[in-house]
């Protein structure tokens, strides 16, 4: 193997840099040449290509989102797209690819690499930590603490106006950011998918602290497939309570997935970046490298895919036992 390409696809998340850097310079290393793709598997499709060198992941492992852009690819999803993006990494000498994303980016390189048998490591870069096989992904460090900061600030006013806030964080179907930066944050109540209060729940919770003299309070929402979880339950809320509340919702949107990463996010993508050129090197293919345990693991792509990723049960104990 002398020659590898890496794309980025599906949704930003802060590491992604320093997880190319870690491939370029690893594959440096031991004598590779790497190969950029633009724009994610559409780019990859269209044969958008262009060599790495030291100096081109230089000044980078600070930045967040991906130098090498990320994009949907309707044609991807297609047999016919999936051949073309073979001929594209034929035509250019690959002999490998790497890719780094979330679940829908692993759907794909599941079905390329059953199509055509080429050489593929996934390396997980999704802020949502919804990946079987490791620990965190790339990104859900930074994201946690990005939310963490405005649930900070937000709770100043909450306290200051006597408001009740329901703040949305991202997450899609997956709980770790609502849950994690809650409990950091000090919130009465979270929400998350996997375990879902019913609003006469909430209410009731509600009560208890206005009878208790605390008159604020606040609840972190995981957004949800359906988004706009927060507005809606804000809503519900406010035609069943019974007594006077002052409701507001913040949904924090995007601001999670931007900024500089964090030095823990760094470091993964770092070590995750290298793990996966080194895997390639010892021979494996269509598997997700991961952290667990702080070993470097490689888990099968359906398995990372298919297999749910549980909520720590202890970490649910702890809002109902801290929030009285």
């Amino acid at each position: 193997m002398n020659r590898i390409a890496v794309l980025t696809s599906g949704g930003d998340a802060p590491g992604m840099n320093a997880c190319i850097r870690a491939v370029v310079r690893g594959g440096i290393y031991h004598g590779l040449e790497v190969i950029g793709v633009r724009r994610g598997y559409s780019g990859l499709v269209a044969g958008d290509v262009f060599s790495l060198s030291s100096h081109s992941v230089s000044n980078s492992i600070q930045r967040g989102g991906t130098m090498l852009k990320s994009a949907r690819s309707p044609e991807f999803l297609t047999a016919e797209g999936r051949k073309k993006a073979y001929e594209q990494l034929i035509e250019i000498g690959a002999q490998a690819l790497i890719v780094i994303g979330g679940n829908g980016t692993f759907q794909g390189a599941l079905h390329f690499f059953e199509e055509h048998q080429f050489p593929v490591i996934g390396v997980p870069g999704t802020i949502d930590n919804d990946l079987s096989g490791t620990d965190y992904t790339i990104g859900y460090d930074t994201a946690v603490n990005t939310a963490l900061e405005a649930i900070d600030k937000i709770r100043d006013t909450a306290d200051s106006h006597e408001r009740i806030f329901l703040i949305e964080v991202m997450g899609r179907d997956s709980g770790y950011i609502a849950l994690q930066s809650g409990l950091a944050g000090g919130a009465e109540m979270i929400m998350v998918p996997e375990i879902m209060l019913s609003t006469s729940e909430i209410i009731q919770t509600l009560k208890q602290r206005k009878t208790g003299s605390k008159s604020s309070s606040i609840i972190i929402v995981a957004e949800g497939e359906q988004k706009n979880t927060a507005a809606r339950l804000a809503d519900q809320i406010r035609h069943q309570i019974d007594f006077e509340f002052d409701i507001r919702v913040t949904t924090l949107g995007h601001i999670q997935r931007g900024g500089s990463p964090s030095a823990q996010d760094r470091l993964l993508g770092s070590r995750l970046g290298l793990g996966a050129l080194e895997g390639l090197l010892m021979g494996k293919k269509n598997v997700m490298v991961g952290l667990v345990n702080h070993q470097l693991t490689y888990t099968p792509l359906k398995e990372a895919i298919e297999q749910k990723k549980p909520i720590h049960r202890d970490l649910l104990r702890m809002i109902e036992i801290l929030r009285v």
